[in-house]
């Protein structure tokens, strides 16, 4: 049975997984991009966190993916449940470019830009909503994009505790040293993220240039 049979044969299953995979991937950047962008604006207004906040989300990024689930795995609340603990490792992992585009993009408004909103009279919370961040979301999306293809490829590693997505089939290969399965799983997560960097680049692209 070639690649192609064994696509159609396990069809179902391979969409599941897919299906099963997305759902932790999304859950993981919802989250992560509501705790990295205003931690991200917390750093333009409070630039004395900025190595204690950069510098956390920073030694989580240089933990390798399994080391960091079985840091986690004791936790009592997120050891109980594969997915959630799985998805606070993927939101931890996916933090950093947030955090980072977020305050690279807000301090890079223009200084003069700032100066004239101010002059209009905004007070801080207009300038951020009205001003910065509209300027700023093109590069904002660059650090979303970036944690959405890591989560990708992270997800797959999820697996190996038991907490599904296309991984399930990688390390069931691997197990059967069946190259048909491991492409089971590496093909749609190789897609995904492939799809993810396409859209989000091109919406990236349509508010740099606003």
């Amino acid at each position: 049975m070639n690649i192609l049979q064994f696509f159609w044969k396990n069809q179902a299953q391979i969409c599941d997984l897919t299906l099963e995979h997305l759902w932790l991937v999304g859950i993981s950047m919802l989250l992560a991009v509501s705790i990295g962008m205003p931690l991200g604006i917390l750093l333009t207004r409070r630039p004395v966190f900025r190595r204690a906040i950069l510098g956390g989300a920073t030694i989580v990024q240089t933990i390798p993916s399994l080391a960091l689930f079985g840091f986690l795995l004791p936790a009592p609340w997120l050891g109980e449940r594969a997915d959630r603990l799985a998805i606070t490792a993927l939101t931890l992992y996916a933090l950093l470019p947030i955090v980072q585009n977020t305050y690279a993009g807000i301090t890079g408004v223009d200084a003069g830009v700032r100066e004239a909103a101010r002059g209009m009279g905004m007070t801080d919370g207009e300038l951020l909503m009205q001003v910065e961040l509209p300027l700023a979301f093109g590069v904002i999306l660059t650090g979303v994009r970036v944690a959405t293809v890591i989560t990708v490829g992270v997800a797959t590693i999820a697996a190996a505790i038991g907490a599904g997505g296309l991984g399930e089939f990688i390390f069931r290969g691997l197990a059967m040293v069946d190259n048909r399965v491991i492409l089971a799983g590496a093909i749609p997560a190789a897609l995904m993220a492939l799809l993810a960097d396409f859209f989000l680049s091109r919406l990236e692209r349509r508010f740099r240039y606003v």
